[in-house]
């Protein structure tokens, strides 16, 4: 079981940190890919906005790669990593979600609907992972 969950865990919070740090270093490689929405297809706020989010997540989100890689390997730290870094997707999620509801609310353009659909599909996803995680954290130490 530690295998799968270390192996899902990794995976997903891979894809999630290497598309911000692509995001941050490489925007136009990241819009090529369709990680991010083109400058001119969006507000300037919310460009801003995304901008800063993938520097910071560049810098926090590689916790939960460690989690996940060190589940795999049945490391006795993996819960340590899980708490910290299901608290930082927990944080991603939940503000990617809110912040892209409320601008949408307002009418600012924030990208293709279709973009946005998968883009709050896979920030759900990101919260519900974390939330397991931080769940199965909480269990091993316990």
């Amino acid at each position: 079981m530690n295998v799968f969950l270390g192996v899902a865990i990794a995976s997903l919070s891979l894809l999630a940190w290497g598309g911000q740090t692509l995001s941050w270093l490489n925007p136009d490689l990241a819009v090529k890919w369709s990680l991010m929405e083109a400058e001119d297809d969006v507000e300037p706020t919310f460009w801003a906005d995304i901008r800063g989010e993938a520097v910071w997540d560049a810098f926090t989100l590689w916790t939960m790669v460690v989690a996940g890689i060190l589940l795999l390997i049945d490391d006795s730290a993996w819960p340590y990593f899980g708490l910290i870094g299901g608290g930082m997707f927990l944080y991603f999620a939940g503000r990617g979600i809110l912040t892209r509801l409320a601008m949408q609310r307002r009418g600012l353009r924030i990208g293709a609907p279709s973009s946005v659909r998968v883009g709050l599909i896979f920030l759900a996803v990101w919260g519900l992972m974390a939330v397991l995680t931080i769940a199965a954290s909480i269990a091993e130490l316990a």
